[in-house]
This record gives structure tokens, C-alpha cells and sequence, in this order.
């Protein structure tokens, strides 16, 4: 182990098909919520950074969009390029997989990680959901074959098992380097992109199956003025109808997903919020290039 004093810095990838978890976990290695969750894949869609600093280590996990086989839209082929871009830049792999499926989307990353090189954690998460538990020792027998990981570790990101003992396992893979980032800084997003991600967190959740992937979220206003932080968001979707939806009955969607919303960002930003949201048509925009990068898909 390192001497007394000596610190350690690196970058960690967390990677996977949609839908693993990958989130999920980043939140509970962090003790705090950074990225946003819901049940419907791709709901994250940005390289999002997420930075621990504690006991003279600075881990800086990197969670990725899904990585998945269908990129289609422009959107698509962004969040691929999201997740692919973040394998090459890291010190560490954590390959997430969802308890004993395997699948081509699996696959497709397991392959994308043998190309880097890099050295890879394989994480099978949601193991508290298997109905039965016997399964799994030969699942890991036969994951084992798969290619030379440094450690198959079944956790609960959700519950929490074994999560530190993932933890304890990174840590063996940071070099020696100073900080990267003030020993305080949790993320590299600003708030106005956190505010937006809270915002769209209630939609998938309230509305995933009716606006599954139809939407984005725009910060239009982000001003604290005495003690009330004002934040104003746009909302866009691709059809009238998808308006409606997300609208509801006089209003009623749009109250609940607003109010949800500033109740984390209240948690989040330690200020009283006073959230106003309109939803805009603006077709087509998950599937052409500008419209991406005006919304924030930049690449970056």
C-alpha cells in the first residue's frame, strides 16, 4: 500500500450495456446523488464526472451513457461516442453487467474494453434480485473465461453490498499523483446542467413509457436573487402530441414533475427554488447535429 501521506489519483470509467445500473452505482460510491436514474435505459446521455476524495486518494469515476448496439439517431451516435471516448482516458475499467444475463449489447462492450487494454473490474450488479442465488457461482465460472479481469466482485449498487469492497479494489489502481480537483469539488457539471438533468430524471420517471426519449431540457434562466434561487427551464419534445402529454390535464403533469424537481434541487443547491418550466416543440432534434450540439450535446 502507499506511504503514509502519498497521494493517489485517477480516472475510473464505469461502463456498460443501458439499463445495468451504472448510475445508480456512481451515486452510492459518491455518497451523494450526481447522476440521475430512472428504470427506462439510456436515461443518462452525458459523460458525467463524479469525484471522491478521502484517506489521500482523489478517485474521479467517469459514468457513461449506455453503450448500445442500435445508434440509429444522432443522439444515439452521440452517447455512443460518450461512452467509447471515456474507455480510452481512464486509469480503470468497471465493466457493470445486470446479474446473470449476457447479452450481444454485453458483448459489444466487453469488446470495446479489449481494445483499450486497459485493466478492467467486472461489476455484476442487482444480485439481490436474483431469485435464485445458486446461479450465480457458475455464471462467474463462465464470466471468468471471458477475458482476464482483474477481480469479478456481485454487488447491490442499490442496497449497497458489497460496495466497499469494489472501492477497496479501485483503489489499487490509482497512480501515484497529486489531485486533479479541490479536495471539495464533487463533479466537473456546472448547476445549471445539474438542474436540467433533475428536471428530466421526473420526466423519464413519470413519463417513460409515453416520452421514452423524445425530450431534452434547456436552462433558460439561473439566477439566485436574496435567498430564492430562480431557474427557468425549457423543455422540448418532437410533436404536438408529445406536448400534451407532458402537460397534462390543466397543468397537472407539469406541476408534478416541477415540483419533484425543485425539491431536489432545494436538496442540491441549498436554496429555496422557484422553478418555472415551458414545453416547446422543436422537431426532429434528437437526429440532427445542430440542434444536438445548441441542447449541450457537445462532445466534450
Amino acid at each position: 500500500m502507499a506511504d503514509e501521506g502519498e497521494r493517489h489519483c485517477g480516472y475510473v470509467a464505469i461502463v456498460g450495456r443501458p439499463n445495468v445500473g451504472k448510475s445508480t452505482l456512481l451515486n452510492h460510491l459518491l455518497g451523494q446523488k450526481i447522476s440521475i436514474t430512472s428504470r427506462k435505459p439510456q436515461t443518462t446521455r452525458h459523460q458525467v464526472l463524479g469525484i471522491q476524495t478521502k484517506s489521500n486518494n482523489q478517485i474521479i469515476f467517469v459514468d457513461t451513457p449506455g453503450l448500445h448496439l442500435n445508434a440509429g439517431k444522432a443522439i444515439n451516435r452521440y452517447m455512443n461516442r460518450a461512452a467509447t471516448s471515456a474507455i480510452r482516458d481512464v486509469d480503470l475499467v468497471v465493466f457493470v453487467i445486470d446479474r446473470t444475463a449476457w447479452t450481444d449489447e454485453d458483448a459489444n462492450v466487453l469488446a470495446q474494453i479489449e481494445q483499450s487494454g486497459l485493466p478492467t473490474l467486472l461489476v455484476i450488479n442487482k444480485v439481490d434480485l436474483l431469485a435464485d442465488k445458486a446461479e450465480l457461482l457458475p455464471h462467474l465460472e463462465r464470466l471468468a473465461k471471458l477475458a482476464e479481469f482483474a477481480a469479478i466482485l456481485p454487488v447491490s449498487a442499490l442496497r449497497q453490498h458489497n460496495v466497499d469492497t469494489l472501492e477497496m479494489e479501485i483503489l489499487k489502481f490509482l497512480p501515484r499523483s497529486e489531485y486533479f480537483f479541490p479536495e471539495d469539488q464533487i463533479t466537473d457539471r456546472s448547476q445549471r446542467f445539474l438542474a436540467a438533468e433533475m428536471v428530466r430524471e421526473k420526466i423519464m420517471r413519470q413519463l417513460g413509457d409515453e416520452l421514452p426519449y423524445a425530450i431534452a431540457v434547456e436552462i433558460e434562466e439561473f439566477a439566485q436573487e436574496n435567498e430564492v434561487l430562480h431557474i427557468s427551464a425549457a423543455i422540448y419534445v418532437e410533436r404536438s402530441g408529445q406536448k400534451k402529454i407532458l402537460i397534462g390535464d390543466k397543468g397537472s403533469r407539469l406541476r408534478s414533475i416541477g415540483s419533484q424537481a425543485r425539491v431536489d434541487m432545494e436538496s442540491i443547491f441549498d436554496s429555496k427554488v422557484m422553478l418555472r418550466l415551458w414545453v416547446k416543440v422543436k422537431s426532429g432534434w434528437s437526429d440532427d447535429e445542430r440542434a444536438l450540439r445548441s441542447l449541450g450535446y457537445d462532445d466534450r
